[in-house]
């Protein structure tokens, strides 16, 4: 887990400044990324390489490449002869993925209060601290970062490897629809009050509570977002 935290470390860095060649496949895929979980580039755009290239100062080699990783994540598309494309989400399709969402973090919640190590759970709220650093400094972009970082490492302390893999690549296709949850002050605070029941129940090891609240938290999630798609 120590490692895992100090991946989260880097994948905070501000990826709007300069890309270092050493991480430059990871720049370019996070850079992206972003743009498309800031709404920068909406459902739909089509992302033309040479203009992105130009932009960002890499060359379409490694640009092509990171695109082809984010349509494995489901961030885009390809479509005939217009390339790699913003994925444009129905109402449905993203209700349906949170009720899965849902019911998988549920259950990993149960999971996680039975086999995560006393240790495990300090790092969960170690993540929770540090998210709410940034909640009181209104730093949307790194404070959703940590908000995803904790829904997944509440999955990793389940132990279920198969439970995790089905979950990553949901919760990958939704960033920019979550990120949206927290338009506004009031929706922002629910999921905030949210987190704090979250991080008490897996303290506390109530696997009943903790799996609720979970599953719950995703139905609100629905009603956040479901007037902006």
């Amino acid at each position: 887990m120590a490692s895992e935290a100090a991946a989260l470390l880097i994948e905070e860095f501000d990826s709007r400044g300069p890309i270092a060649r050493p991480t430059l496949h990871d720049a370019i895929v996070a850079r992206v990324r972003d743009m498309i979980i800031e709404g920068e580039l909406v459902p739909g755009t089509r992302l033309h390489e040479g203009n992105l290239g130009k932009m960002l100062g890499v060359s379409r080699t490694p640009l092509r490449e990171a695109l082809k990783f984010l349509v494995s994540e489901g961030l885009l598309e390809l479509s005939p002869g217009r390339g790699a494309v913003v994925r444009q989400f129905t109402a449905k399709d993203v209700h349906d993925s949170l009720i899965v969402i849902g019911n998988l973090e549920g259950l990993a919640g149960r999971l996680a209060c039975e086999h995560a190590t006393d240790a495990e759970i300090r790092e969960v709220r170690q993540l929770h601290d540090r998210m709410m650093d940034m909640y009181e400094k209104r730093d949307r972009l790194p404070y959703f970062k940590l908000n995803q970082s904790i829904h997944s490492a509440i999955l990793r302390l389940s132990k279920n490897d198969a439970l995790v893999s089905v979950h990553s690549v949901l919760q990958a296709r939704l960033k920019r629809i979550r990120y949206i949850g927290n338009e506004g002050p009031e929706k922002w605070a629910g999921a905030v009050a949210d987190h704090e029941e979250m991080i008490d129940a897996l303290e506390a090891r109530d696997a009943d509570r903790l799996s609720k609240v979970l599953t719950v938290h995703m139905e609100k999630t629905w009603e956040r977002v479901r007037n902006a798609i």
